[in-house]
């Protein structure tokens, strides 16, 4: 079963980690898709820009809204996220214990939904 697992930071604290502990972070995130990959469980994976950089657009009515930041006002912001194939959310929950964020924020486990009519992988 495919699981999305959402990382969610808190930028206010990692800023008062420090730099250093940013990057030992990320390495870390980095081997552990490593390690998922040599399980056959990794799919991708990617950090996101600062929150700064994100639009949300809203269409109500006809009309087109762009604002800028996330769409909710909350000190965690998500930053990144995991597509991994595991045999059970109990496996994925393993996962996401593993991701330094976890200690620090919040990884969110959600299972993909199977939709027809997609395009296949690129």
């Amino acid at each position: 079963m495919k699981y999305m697992l959402l990382c969610y930071d808190d930028d206010d604290l990692w800023r008062q980690k420090g730099e250093d502990a940013l990057k030992a972070a990320m390495n870390e995130a980095v081997q552990l898709t490593h390690k998922l990959n040599d399980r056959g469980q990794y799919i991708d994976a990617s950090p996101l820009q600062p929150v700064a950089t994100a639009k949300c657009v809203r269409v109500r009515d006809g009309v087109r809204t762009v604002t800028d930041g996330p769409f909710a006002e909350t000190s965690e912001v998500l930053g990144g996220y995991y597509l991994i194939e595991v045999e059970n959310l109990d496996e994925a929950i393993v996962v996401a214990a593993q991701h330094p964020g976890a200690r620090i924020a919040t990884v969110e486990i959600r299972p993909l939904r199977q939709l027809d009519g997609l395009p296949g992988p690129v």
